[in-house]
């Protein structure tokens, strides 16, 4: 099962982010998938909820989003999506295709709280004053 490995290197990369930022707690991670990168989703989180535990992460949750396979003609030039059992094509049928997107796993955003308050703008709350801050650092 790959997707343990995939899963503590999802997490390496969140804990960096949360330490970049100064948070101590992450709510939720988003990654999305493509159905060419041999990622099982069931498998993907059975082991997201095993490799989680004892970091930054313990309680956080795992949101994936599947994204769609497309492909490159060589032939004709054109760019369009594909079934992920039909490398073909659209516009010409051709086999001659190069991968664009789907076959990837990336992770899109993190939700992160308990970061160091900064002085806010004028007629916000002042620190000390918001309860639960967070904030949700995007990947694209």
């Amino acid at each position: 099962m790959h997707e343990l490995a995939v899963c503590q290197q999802l997490l390496s990369q969140v804990e960096e982010t949360a330490k970049a930022n100064g948070a101590t707690t992450v709510h939720m991670i988003r990654v999305s998938v493509g159905p060419l990168s041999v990622i099982e989703e069931p498998l993907l989180e059975q082991a997201f909820s095993i490799a989680r535990s004892g970091t930054i992460a313990d309680q956080s949750t795992l949101e994936i989003d599947q994204t769609v396979v497309s492909v490159c003609c060589r032939s004709c030039g054109v760019t369009g999506e594909t079934a992920p059992n039909m490398l073909l094509c659209s516009a010409c049928g051709d086999w001659k295709v190069d991968v664009i997107n789907g076959a990837e796993m990336m992770l899109m955003s993190v939700e992160l709280s308990g970061m160091p308050e900064s002085d806010p703008p004028p007629g916000q709350s002042p620190p000390g004053q918001q309860e639960n801050q967070t904030k949700e650092t995007e990947y694209v």
